[in-house]
């Protein structure tokens, strides 16, 4: 990649665990591959009380280690980085920001390409640009350029979301606007777009005629630990499904763009979004399933339910699990159904996406004695291991035409001499680049919210509406199976072939 052009990133939240756990380390690691450019600097905005060097000994830690094996230059790095002690909802202190960011740029020779990263609550996500544009720091003067990242949650439905992109859009021009979804950064799900439109043999099988569903799961093997308090309010549905799992949805699911652009890819994807046949508040109970984890051992240690998580109230009817049955209504999708889900405690963590084609139309091979019906399956992990499968039979040896299903994979680990970025690498280079391909755009937002509205409103009405538990260490409740259609399906489970030791598990 090219190297980038000179910029202030000025991060508000720079005391916060996404700060020190996942922002910092992937600017170290752009920084040690040469992908910053030479005249950059960082700027951490908090209310905790640090100065420059106290901030770099906060983080420091964090970037040991990190990076190439190679030339490290820890200290390099860290000189860049400098701190302001700051209330961001406190208006007065944007003159001292203002003041700060002249003296970095002339301290380091750059000019005025800014951009601001919002790791803070959402409460601040009107307030900090409103202020940032009352002191003319959003201004694109003169042919420099000011980017705002903000992170999940855009709203918490769709009036909320809508409100905030007029309140964000009344300050900022939607091109400025960055909101990150760090899901689209994984490599395996770029690889989805390469997949699809560079190989003749994948995309015209690529619609209703030769698919039978899709399946789309994200499982984690931890719980909410100590984000209890948040996470109630919150919900798998609201967490993980409105939108990193229909971002899946739409890449999986979108007409291929007439080139890689950014407003290409997204009005395609938007297109999806559109195209997502609303479930009513009466079809709820048919194509949804909420389910809340339950105390059980795993691996000889006793884990707790989430009830008993701290900050969570002891009848919290708050979903760790939702499998949702979604329609796309137009041409290419047309009655075949997507199923996806999401949970927390379950045997693995991992995210994979299975196509699983149609059976071929007359059986004439045998199993084991039995007719073998074909069970082709595209299987693309995004993490961990990540890679894509594809299963197929094939005769086993000897007299006769008994069928077996093989595997024939590829691992991003295989590639000599490749390391897959972090997504958070690489989405902050592309914000860098003015690249927003992978950025959720603000109409995207409010389409995926409407997508979700009636089901939450369903729940909140009625106070009745079922929440099965399922015992930490299992992949939820059982009642999900009653979601996939046809031949007494089921859920599918992680594939061995694409897992690592310890991973695997299936039922």
């Amino acid at each position: 990649m090219q190297r980038t052009e000179p910029h202030i990133l000025v991060i508000f939240g720079a005391s916060g665990d996404l700060t020190r756990r996942k922002l910092i380390p992937a600017l170290y690691k752009l920084y040690s591959g040469k992908l910053l450019p030479e005249q950059f600097g960082i700027l951490g905005i908090g209310r905790t009380s640090f100065n420059d060097g106290s901030y770099r000994d906060y983080i420091g830690e964090t970037v040991s280690g990190t990076g190439n094996s190679e030339g490290n230059d820890n200290k390099g790095f860290l000189d860049r980085v400098h701190y302001l002690e700051m209330d961001p909802a406190d208006e007065s202190g944007y003159p001292h920001l203002e003041t700060k960011l002249s003296e970095l740029r002339k301290s380091y020779g750059i000019p005025g390409n800014y951009i601001f990263y919002l790791a803070t609550p959402p409460s601040l996500y009107k307030t900090i640009p409103r202020y940032l544009h009352d002191f003319q720091m959003t201004s694109e003067k003169n042919g420099f350029w000011k980017r705002i990242i903000i992170e999940k949650p855009f709203g918490l439905d769709f009036g909320s979301a809508r409100k905030l992109n007029e309140q964000l859009l009344s300050v900022l021009s939607e091109d400025q606007i960055y909101r990150i979804d760090h899901y689209l950064g994984k490599e395996t799900v770029q690889n989805i777009f390469v997949t699809r439109f560079s190989n003749g043999i994948f995309e015209p099988l690529w619609n209703r005629n030769y698919i039978d569903h899709v399946e789309i799961t994200s499982s984690e093997d931890f719980g909410v630990g100590s984000r209890g308090g948040y996470y109630d309010r919150s919900g798998a549905l609201r967490d993980m499904f409105q939108n990193h799992l229909l971002q899946l949805v739409a890449i999986v699911a979108m007409e291929p763009p007439s080139s890689i652009s950014s407003d290409n890819i997204r009005n395609e994807m938007l297109k999806v979004f559109q195209s997502v046949r609303l479930i009513s508040k009466d079809e709820v109970e048919d194509n949804v399933i909420r389910g809340q984890y339950m105390e059980a051992h795993v691996r000889g240690e006793l884990q707790r339910s989430y009830r008993n998580e701290q900050g969570v109230p002891p009848a919290s009817r708050t979903e760790t699990y939702v499998a949702v049955k979604l329609y796309i209504d137009n041409w290419r999708w047309g009655g075949v159904p997507f199923y996806v889900r999401t949970g927390k405690r379950m045997p693995a963590k991992v995210t994979e996406i299975v196509i699983h084609f149609k059976p071929s139309p007359h059986t004439l091979f045998c199993n084991e004695g039995k007719g073998y019906e074909s069970s082709n399956q595209l299987i693309i992990r995004i993490q961990p291991n990540e890679g894509i499968l594809l299963k197929f039979g094939m005769k086993v040896q000897g007299a006769g035409y008994n069928v077996q299903d093989v595997n024939m994979d590829f691992h991003y680990k295989d590639l000599m001499n490749a390391e897959i970025p972090k997504a958070y690498e690489r989405l902050l280079l592309d914000c860098i680049q003015g690249d927003s391909t992978l950025y959720a755009r603000g109409d995207a937002v409010e389409e995926a919210w409407k997508i979700v509205d009636p089901i939450l409103q369903r729940w909140e009405d009625d106070q009745h509406f079922p929440l099965y538990g399922y015992p930490c260490g299992t992949w939820g409740p059982e009642q999900a199976d009653s979601l996939i259609e046809g031949r007494k399906l089921t859920w599918s489970y992680p594939s061995k072939n694409l897992a690592d030791d310890g991973i695997y598990c299936e039922l």
